[in-house]
């Protein structure tokens, strides 16, 4: 339904949505980067919805403070990619690339954040299918395809037929984290269950993995509180 701003100190960005199995109004805020979701119910109108919302208005921004490291993507930001910090500067020509500890973006402002996620997913695509490749060769199966996606609740994903899907943003991981996923998701071409089989195929292709497996559950989260859109 679009996205609207609860005036204030600080004001509010509100993501509204409308749901046919909702029962009532709801506010949620997301765990992972604050984002502020109002799902209306079939015959309650906007402006009931959002006067909803400004009787929650400190609760709101009570909860907004706690996802003050959100990172906007913009020029002088700071995000990782392949588990480096680097510093979001202005670039020449016509490509992204990486310099030292800078990206160097190119061209308007106002195109950096798509410009960058575009080549951070091109990026992530060769990665994990270069890791995929490795893994499943050590299996000794095969997939039959890749997809990447802005998932929220899982890093990856492995299908019946064979196909894999990934979240895109491990590309900002330490690589060794991003290599545990697809082995991880590999494994399940052989076992599509959480079994100790399972894990024994993890731990066959791809070795330890309790440490990349820890990092996801206390670094993960901060990836997706990067930010490539403004809403």
């Amino acid at each position: 339904m679009g996205q609207h701003v609860l005036p204030g100190n600080p004001p509010v960005e509100i993501n509204l949505k409308r749901s046919g199995r909702a029962r009532r109004i709801s506010l949620r805020v997301s765990a992972l980067d604050g984002r502020v979701t109002l799902t209306l119910p079939r015959g309650v109108t906007e402006k009931a919805g959002l006067a909803f919302a400004a009787e929650k208005a400190d609760w709101l921004r009570r909860n907004a403070m706690r996802h003050g490291d959100v990172t906007l993507v913009a020029h002088g930001a700071v995000i990782p990619v392949e588990g480096r910090a680097l510093t979001i500067a202005p670039g020449a020509g016509r490509s992204v690339r990486i310099d030292a500890d800078r990206i160097l973006v190119p061209g308007d402002p106002d195109r950096l954040p798509a410009r960058l996620s575009g080549y951070l997913k091109t990026l992530a695509r060769d990665r994990l299918a270069s890791a995929s490749d490795l893994y499943a060769a050590r299996l000794g199966r095969n997939y039959t395809r890749i997809t990447l996606r802005d998932t929220r609740s899982r890093w990856g994903s492995c299908a019946s037929d064979g196909s894999l899907s990934y979240s895109w943003r491990l590309i900002m991981a330490p690589p060794e984290v991003l290599a545990y996923v697809a082995a991880h998701e590999v494994a399940h071409l052989a076992e599509m269950n959480h079994s100790d089989r399972f894990w024994a195929q993890v731990e066959k292709i791809h070795g330890p993995y309790k440490a990349q497996r820890n990092w996801l559950r206390s670094d993960g989260t901060g990836l997706h509180r990067i930010r490539f859109d403004p809403s």
